[in-house]
């Protein structure tokens, strides 16, 4: 099971990077506008890999929407930054030739932007390894996410593929849920929604207890430190 930040912040790298288990960051154009919008936009990966060190998966979006400019660009991309970068490609017909140039040339591959199982299965078979597919958005236009995370998760295990299917796109705590029990080996989510279920207003109020009753018997501000 992993757990990736999808964030170019470099502050909420660094605060999932220490309070989660992290498996990675993720990032994509528009996430790139959001969180960061820095001027060296390789300096700034640069130093989200060096927050997140070698360790850890680190997935950029190429831009280009022709097969000949994304190649470029994913080849510009490992020379600025590492070889260990996972290029992100969206399952289009121009982007499936990329992922079968990138993949012959022994580049980590993410496939995104699927909504559709053909889409996953190209990918699949073009040899990709992640597959991330937009949960909340599916959800939106009346799309079942989950039929779909099962039936590429499924497709994974019968033909013993290398592949990981990220889920991406999360609107709720719920949906993260519903991906890992689908079968999804990693997810992908900002920071606040991974730290959203710390929220709940049960565990606050369980905490709040505990210290009280400690405090009950030992004095206001006792730990284990200083009994």
């Amino acid at each position: 099971m992993e757990i990736i930040v999808d964030t170019a912040n470099l502050e909420q790298i660094k605060e999932a990077a220490e309070y989660f288990p992290l498996a990675g960051v993720t990032c994509n154009p528009s996430i790139v506008k959001k969180s960061a919008a820095p001027k060296d936009f390789y300096a700034h990966v640069r130093k989200m890999r060096e927050i997140i060190g070698k360790d850890r998966s680190l997935h950029v979006q190429v831009v280009g929407l022709d097969s000949e400019t994304q190649v470029k660009e994913a080849h510009r991309l490992l020379e600025e930054v590492d070889k260990d970068v996972y290029v992100k490609v969206p399952v289009t017909l121009e982007g499936l030739k990329t992922m079968k140039i990138l993949k012959a040339e022994g580049i980590n591959v993410t496939a995104t932007a699927v909504y559709d199982t053909m889409q996953a299965y190209y990918a699949l078979a073009a040899g990709v390894d992640y597959i991330a597919i937009y949960v909340n958005r599916m959800t939106t236009f009346g799309s079942d996410p989950v039929t779909l995370m099962e039936d590429i998760q499924n497709k994974i295990e019968q033909e013993g593929l290398p592949t990981k299917l990220v889920a991406a796109g999360f609107h709720s705590t719920g949906q993260i849920r519903e991906a890992f029990n689908a079968g999804c080996e990693s997810i992908t989510a900002p920071l606040d929604l991974l730290k959203a279920t710390f929220g709940n207003e049960n565990i606050i109020k369980a905490i709040d207890n505990f210290k009280k009753d400690w405090e009950s018997l030992y004095g206001e501000g006792a730990t284990l430190l200083n009994l």
